[in-house]
């Protein structure tokens, strides 16, 4: 088990290092340079999406017990999507506990395992706006618009990129 301290020097040096290397698609940092356990990003103009064009801003909160445990997600942008629930908070395999998943969903290789990374994170949820899993929503109704009303979804997606936009 991870200690905070170890927790604490692991996400300084995923900072660091992506403060050295920035990747294409998203920017990180802290919210409160105090707390290295919570994450303010922007996923930026995330291309081949339906997205494209909009900055999504959200904040990765981290367990004490990271990388043993995934951080939580939730974008704080409006955003329209089957795998995000009405609060902002991102619903998928890897950010759910390790382990036999207790529906039978999901496979326990699909769940959270200590190799994620901050930048694997984040990269699995610009791969979501992208492809959307609506077997098992988080927010049902826009599962339901992206399997029978593609153009109404669409058209909710671009005003919240729209809406993003607004608020540089």
């Amino acid at each position: 088990m991870a200690s905070p301290s170890q927790a604490s020097l692991l996400l300084q040096k995923q900072l660091k290092n992506l403060c050295k290397q920035p990747v294409d698609g998203f920017s990180a940092g802290l919210v409160d340079e105090s707390n290295v356990f919570k994450w303010s990003v922007v996923i930026t103009r995330p291309p081949d999406t339906l997205y494209e064009g909009g900055f999504f801003n959200a904040v990765m909160t981290f367990p004490s017990d990271y990388p043993n445990s995934p951080p939580a997600v939730r974008f704080t942008s409006e955003v329209w999507h089957p795998n995000v629930y009405s609060d902002g908070k991102v619903c998928i395999s890897t950010l759910h506990p390790p382990g036999d998943d207790p529906n039978g969903y999901e496979l326990a290789s699909e769940r959270w395992t200590p190799v994620h990374t901050v930048e694997s994170i984040v990269l699995s949820i610009i791969s979501m706006l992208s492809s959307p899993n609506d077997e098992s929503p988080a927010n049902v109704e826009a599962a339901k618009e992206w399997r029978e009303r593609r153009g109404d979804f669409r058209k909710k997606v671009s005003r919240c990129v729209r809406k993003s936009q607004e608020m540089l």
